[in-house]
C-alpha cells in the first residue's frame, strides 16, 4: 500500500512528484493539483492535517470570490469548481466504474444491488439540480440510510454555493481520513 512521505520531504518535491501525494489525499484532479500548486504550496504547514486544512480554508475562499480570482487568473472559478468536485465519483459507481484504490475502498460498503439503483437515482436527481457537480461526503462512519436522507436534504435545498462549500469540506474530511490510513506520521 502507498505511504505518504515525510511532510518535510513532500514540501521538497518537485510539483509533478507532489502531484502524486496530492492524488492519493485527494482524487486525480489536474484542476485541484493546479490550484493547490498557486495557492497553497507556497504557504507555511508543517504537517499533512495542516496542508489538508489550507486546502480547505483556500478552497472555501475560491467559493467566495468569483470575480476576483477570475481576472486574476484567467480562470472561471466556477469551472474550475466544478472540476475539482466532479472529480470524485459518484456515490455507489457500477462496478465497472474505474475508481481510484482509496475511493473502491471506501465505496465497498455501500451495499446491494438495490441500494445502487436507489443512489444511481440519486445521483442523477444531483446532477439535474447541481449541474456540473457531484455528490461528495464523507461517508465513513455513516449508514447507507444517513447518506441518502442527506443526499436528498442537499437535493431538496437547492443551494448551489452552499452545495460547493459542503463538498469541499467533505473532501477534505476525507483527505484527512486517507491521509491517517497511509500509515503516517501525522
Amino acid at each position: 500500500m502507498y505511504q505518504l512521505p515525510p511532510i518535510d520531504e513532500f514540501k521538497a518535491q518537485l510539483p509533478e512528484e507532489q502531484k502524486v501525494v496530492i492524488d492519493h489525499l485527494f482524487e486525480p484532479c489536474d484542476s485541484l493539483n493546479w490550484f493547490i500548486q498557486n495557492f497553497v504550496i507556497g504557504k507555511q504547514f508543517s504537517s499533512y492535517p495542516e496542508f489538508i486544512n489550507l486546502v480547505r480554508t483556500e478552497l472555501e475562499v475560491l467559493v467566495n470570490r468569483d470575480g476576483f480570482f477570475a481576472a486574476r487568473n484567467g480562470y472561471e472559478a466556477n469551472t474550475l469548481i466544478n472540476n475539482i468536485i466532479s472529480a470524485h465519483p459518484r456515490l455507489g459507481a457500477p462496478k465497472t466504474t474505474k475508481l481510484s484504490q482509496h475511493s473502491a475502498e471506501e465505496q465497498k460498503k455501500l451495499g446491494s444491488e438495490e441500494m445502487q439503483k436507489r443512489l444511481a437515482e440519486l445521483n442523477e436527481r444531483y446532477e439535474k439540480t447541481f449541474p456540473g457537480l457531484r455528490y461528495v461526503v464523507f461517508v465513513n462512519g455513516r449508514s447507507r440510510d444517513e447518506i441518502i436522507v442527506n443526499m436528498e436534504e442537499r437535493i431538496r435545498r437547492n443551494d448551489i454555493a452552499l452545495e460547493r462549500s459542503e463538498a469541499f469540506q467533505a473532501m477534505c474530511d476525507i483527505a484527512l481520513d486517507r491521509a491517517a490510513k497511509l500509515d503516517v506520521k501525522l
